[in-house]
């Protein structure tokens, strides 16, 4: 039997399942991971440490009880949270603490409010790809905090991820990035006839620096969500994790794109998906047929309405079109309710 591993970094927990090649989910493990808040600044904030052990502890969980070189291969999503680490890819701090182990902007920060209102006053053309307007929970706004505000901590940057990246470089050491993280949060612009940094975006927006050495703070090899990561795992992660070195790592997606690809690829043809003894029957032709009448409702910590269409379609208020970003050739909107899902917990 072959296994592989899918994690899910929400905002609260880490998930990880070991599903068998059948489509079987054979073992499931959940750790809770820290979140430092101050709700009256409506700051929050995480550790990529915290968070790398809890993976690794969750992909032991699942893994126990099987032979690892039956572990084909495992992929990651996350919250869209910008992780920010120095040039020798240590936690950086983002807090006026000073508190390295505090590298993580949580997505649901609205610290960079008024740096968002800045860049909405640009009008740019880029932002028509966001609904018109930049959200204060996207990375460009959050960066641009960092910028103003914590002079020690721009000085020493050396990588801005997106959490779902951030753990494709920690597994493979590779800094390539998806450009699901980078069209739906960074404004990198992506279509059927290039993928690009806007420059003259980031130069207006007070950001030049993003621009220089080729964009290596923010990434400048860019891959679809799914497509082989680096060499696999490394040494060190694979010591971490209790796996082989080598083991394929899959490009990230965001999570709630994760969500969204399983939703809207769902098909009546598919049989053995219960635990049968042979593979279930993938029409790819199935699953792709009708996807544009399709709307996914991808409820978490918010609640993400989502609609893949052949050609860009632009709504003011309404996230995307986004080139590529969870099924190749095809363009994503996103919409919903921002925390919803949190409002209800508490």
């Amino acid at each position: 039997m072959k296994y592989f591993i899918g994690v899910d970094v929400g905002t609260n927990s880490v998930r990880a399942a070991l599903v068998s090649d059948i489509g079987k989910i054979e073992q499931t493990a959940v750790e809770e991971i820290k979140i430092w808040n101050s709700p009256a600044k409506e700051i929050y904030e995480q550790s990529s440490d915290n968070i790398w052990q809890a993976c690794c502890s969750c992909i032991k969980e699942v893994t126990k009880s099987v032979d690892v070189s039956d572990v084909k291969g495992l992929g990651f999503d996350a919250t869209c949270s910008l992780v920010v680490l120095d040039r020798d890819g240590k936690p950086l701090a983002i807090n006026h603490d000073g508190e390295n182990e505090r590298n993580v902007i949580m997505w649901m920060d609205h610290r960079a409010w008024e740096e968002a209102e800045v860049i909405n006053r640009t009008r740019h053309d880029v932002l028509k790809y966001v609904g018109g307007k930049i959200s204060l929970e996207m990375e460009i706004p959050k960066i641009l905090w960092i910028k103003q505000n914590l002079p020690e901590t721009w000085q020493n940057v050396g990588h801005f991820f997106d959490l779902p990246d951030f753990l494709t470089w920690k597994a493979t050491g590779s800094l390539s990035r998806s450009v699901c993280s980078l069209a739906c949060k960074f404004c990198f612009q992506a279509n059927d006839q290039e993928r690009t940094w806007n420059d003259d975006f980031l130069c207006k927006v007070g950001l030049v620096e993003l621009t220089q050495d080729n964009h290596q703070n923010i990434g400048n090899v860019v891959l679809n969500p799914g497509e082989p990561c680096g060499q696999g795992l490394t040494h060190e992660s694979a010591a971490d994790l209790d796996l082989n070195p080598g083991t394929a790592v899959g490009t990230s997606v965001v999570d709630a794109y994760a969500g969204c690809l399983g939703t809207l690829g769902c098909s009546t043809g598919i049989s053995s998906i219960d635990g049968g003894s042979s593979p279930p029957n993938l029409d790819k032709d199935k699953c792709v047929h009708g996807i544009e009448t399709r709307l996914a409702m991808i409820c978490g910590t918010s609640t993400c309405h989502m609609a893949l269409s052949k050609e860009p379609l632009f709504c003011n208020g309404i996230w995307g079109p986004y080139y590529s970003t969870m099924i190749a050739g095809y363009w994503n909107n996103e919409a919903g309710q921002s925390v919803a899902g949190k409002l209800r917990l508490n």
